[in-house]
């Protein structure tokens, strides 16, 4: 699974963190006959994660997961959970698409613009990064909390970077779910009186040229035709979709 680190960033970053001997989380694998891993499905709290490189048994994968009375979320790349989707006895509540791109390299020389004004964010500013997130409107459905954000900056799972104007922040961008070899970003914002002024993208060079000299692959997702044409621009391809079903 290590071979697709960006398509794989959670389950690997969930086995990295929590390890196969917790209550909330529970791992199943399929092999083939010579024995090598062909297919994994991750159990977080009530939400599963299937990957495979090829064919696998998806009928098997939806009989773990519809005999699990906790069961209520599903995601993961689509050409792999719409293989799973129609052995599930379960009608989905929800089905939603999100564009999922990943980035191995910049198409922007960091040498040549200048990050001066970026600063990487330290524990005290966690209070003032939650309130600029909460009041950016495409964040409104956030569940980003004071306590969540300190628990990830202080335990390496996330990284922020922010430009402070008028002395407050008013642009930023983090990561979350980091492991040894990948990151998801995410939480790319800017106050609307300070946007085009190119504020979020140079928080995106600071945040990606740190993590990719890191040896690091980068990920994220986006459902904004116009933030994934800001993305591109700065190196990150389309790879898929991604796609989250939520169930009674």
């Amino acid at each position: 699974m290590k071979t697709k680190p960006a398509e794989n960033l959670f389950i690997i970053g969930d086995i990295e963190v929590y390890g196969y001997e917790q209550e909330f989380q529970k791992l199943w694998g399929e092999f083939n006959e010579g024995g090598d891993l062909i297919a994994v499905l991750l159990k977080f709290e009530e939400n599963y994660i299937p990957f495979a490189l090829d064919s696998f048994d998806a009928r098997g994968f939806a009989e773990v997961m519809s005999n699990d009375s906790t069961f209520k979320m599903m995601s993961g790349i689509k050409g792999i959970t719409e293989q799973i989707e129609p052995f599930l006895n379960q009608p989905y509540k929800r089905k939603r698409q999100l564009y999922y791109a990943k980035c191995t390299k910049l198409n922007t020389d960091t040498n040549n613009v200048d990050l001066s004004n970026v600063q990487q964010a330290q524990p005290h500013d966690a209070q003032e990064l939650v309130e600029l997130l909460n009041s950016v409107p495409e964040f409104n459905l956030s569940t980003m909390t004071l306590e969540r954000k300190l628990r990830e900056l202080n335990d390496g799972s996330s990284r922020s970077f922010f430009i402070k104007e008028d002395g407050k922040i008013v642009s930023t961008a983090s990561t979350a779910a980091e492991n040894s070899m990948s990151a998801m970003v995410v939480g790319v914002a800017t106050q609307e009186k300070y946007k085009k002024k190119g504020y979020a993208t140079n928080c995106m060079l600071k945040l990606c040229s740190q993590l990719l000299d890191e040896g690091k692959e980068l990920c994220l997702f986006y459902d904004n035709p116009e933030a994934g044409a800001i993305y591109k621009r700065i190196g990150f391809e389309d790879i898929g979709f991604w796609m989250i079903y939520t169930y009674e």
